[in-house]
Order: structure tokens, then C-alpha cells, then sequence
């Protein structure tokens, strides 16, 4: 079976990036939030199962009304956690089946909240990419309809990269000023070593 990297990071630090240079090489990347937003809208159980941790219907157009999701749960962790609950599960399910699918040396899965949803459990390596806190900002500025602070809230509210990089077998420094390629082929050279398919 193929081996597992997670790649994970802080909004603005460059996972899509990073996975899009793996892709380049041949490796195939399961993106855990995509696949999250389509069981979201698509797995009747999961909806019944938000829909009764919020109190209300957020179905009402056929989709999840995700920003009214987002309201509700910025700032109540429980119901954050209560909603994560329903849907990580699925996603490790998901992303157990797409993983028996492929034949290949290793898989990626990125995902923003690895270690938060225990998703570091079904890997074999976790690589952290991190940039200043500024670059970050910029970055989903100029990609979104993003205010500074709503930018800086969403940074308060995830994992400190310090954290991440702490538990992560590889970190990648994706600061403007890095070159990341050599980085990512020293990973992809070791996660061939690990997978016994040594070029």
C-alpha cells in the first residue's frame, strides 16, 4: 500500500503550493477540505448531523450555508468540535478508500487542521509548511474578499505554527524569499526511500 505524507499549515502559508510541486512529480494529493465541503453538501447523514448540532436547518438552498456555519461556530469551540466530530470520520474514510485506489510509492493528504483532527494518525509523515505571519496575510488578501483582521482572527483561531512545526517530521519555509523546490525533492526523495522505490 502506498505510503502517506500529510502536508498541513496555516491559512496563507502555502500548502496548495507546495502540493501543486508534488503533483508535478507524479505524486497524487488528497485535499481533505475539498473533500470535506462535498460530504458536507452531499452525505444526508452528516447534514442531519449539523443540522441538529446548530439548532437550525442550513439547507434551506440544497447547500450548506457555509457562511452562516462559519458564524455560528467562530466563536464557540464546542460546537466547532461537535461539528468536526460528524465530519472528520468521513473524511479519514474517504481518504482510506481514494488511498487503497492509487498505485503509487505515496499519497498526500493536505489539510489545514491535521493535527487537530487526528488525521496525523493515518499518516506516516507530516510535512509543515510555515511563512511570516505578514506574507500570510497578504497572501489570502489578495486571493479573497478578506479583511486584515478577519485574516489575523482566522490565524489566532489555528494551531500555532510553532506547534505544528514541533510535531511535524519535515518543515517547509515558504517565505518569498525561499527557494521551496529543493526542499520538496529532498521529501519526495525520502518518501520514496521510506516507500522502497529509491530512484
Amino acid at each position: 500500500m502506498a505510503k502517506r505524507l500529510g502536508v498541513t499549515g496555516g491559512i496563507g502559508s502555502g500548502k496548495t503550493t507546495v502540493c501543486k510541486i508534488f503533483r508535478v512529480l507524479g505524486v497524487p494529493v488528497f485535499v481533505a477540505d475539498e473533500v470535506a465541503r462535498q460530504l458536507m453538501n452531499n452525505d444526508p447523514e452528516i447534514s442531519k448531523g449539523i443540522n441538529s448540532i446548530v439548532e437550525k436547518d442550513l439547507y434551506l438552498g440544497g447547500e450548506l450555508d457555509r457562511k452562516e456555519l462559519a458564524h455560528l461556530i467562530f466563536n464557540q469551540p464546542a460546537l466547532l468540535r461537535n461539528v468536526n466530530a460528524v465530519v472528520h470520520p468521513a473524511v479519514l474514510r474517504s481518504f482510506e478508500e481514494w488511498t487503497l485506489s492509487v498505485d503509487v510509492p505515496y499519497v498526500i493528504m493536505e489539510a489545514a487542521i491535521l493535527f487537530e483532527s487526528n488525521a496525523d494518525k493515518v499518516v506516516d509523515r507530516v510535512a509543515s509548511v510555515s511563512a511570516p505571519v505578514e506574507e500570510r496575510i497578504s497572501r489570502v488578501m489578495g486571493r479573497s474578499e478578506m479583511t486584515r483582521i478577519q485574516v489575523l482572527e482566522r490565524i489566532n483561531n489555528q494551531m500555532e505554527d510553532e506547534e505544528r512545526e514541533e510535531q511535524s517530521y519535515y518543515v517547509i519555509n515558504n517565505a518569498d524569499n525561499e527557494m521551496i523546490i529543493p526542499e520538496i525533492l529532498k521529501i519526495h526523495d525520502d518518501m520514496l526511500r521510506l516507500a522502497g522505490k529509491e530512484k
